[in-house]
């Protein structure tokens, strides 16, 4: 997708791998994408989350109630500033959730940092 920079090429892959670990039921792996210093604004939590313990646990909580059916990030636009990267994008999602198919679209931005030769997300809202 992003052939033509190698930069965003490393960012859009991390995100992609960060998403399917969630959307693929395999949370336990999300910390491996997760700055330590972590924060998401989410629109389902009236705080903010922060820190990679409490980001990667709320992403896991809900990897296990809903059942992901069909997941796309659509659109993404990555922006370079030296070692930051912002990530937007639009997805389509669908789930089973208590008991119910749930389907919407939405827009995510991810903030990753370049950390020891890897990009992790520090910030994120959706």
């Amino acid at each position: 997708m992003f052939s033509d920079d190698p930069v965003k090429q490393e960012v859009w892959e991390t995100l992609r791998e960060l998403n399917d670990a969630w959307v693929r039921g395999r949370p336990e792996e999300l910390k491996a994408y997760l700055h330590e210093d972590m924060v998401a604004i989410t629109a389902t939590d009236r705080d903010r989350l922060e820190g990679r313990e409490a980001c990667a646990e709320a992403w896991s909580v809900y990897a296990k109630k809903a059942r992901i059916h069909h997941w796309k990030e659509l659109e993404p636009r990555i922006q370079i500033y030296g070692g930051t990267a912002v990530a937007t994008y639009y997805f389509d999602i669908s789930f089973l959730y208590n008991g119910q198919t749930v389907a919407f679209s939405g827009r995510e931005m991810l903030v990753f940092v370049k950390v020891g030769g890897k990009w992790l997300a520090v910030a994120g809202q959706r």
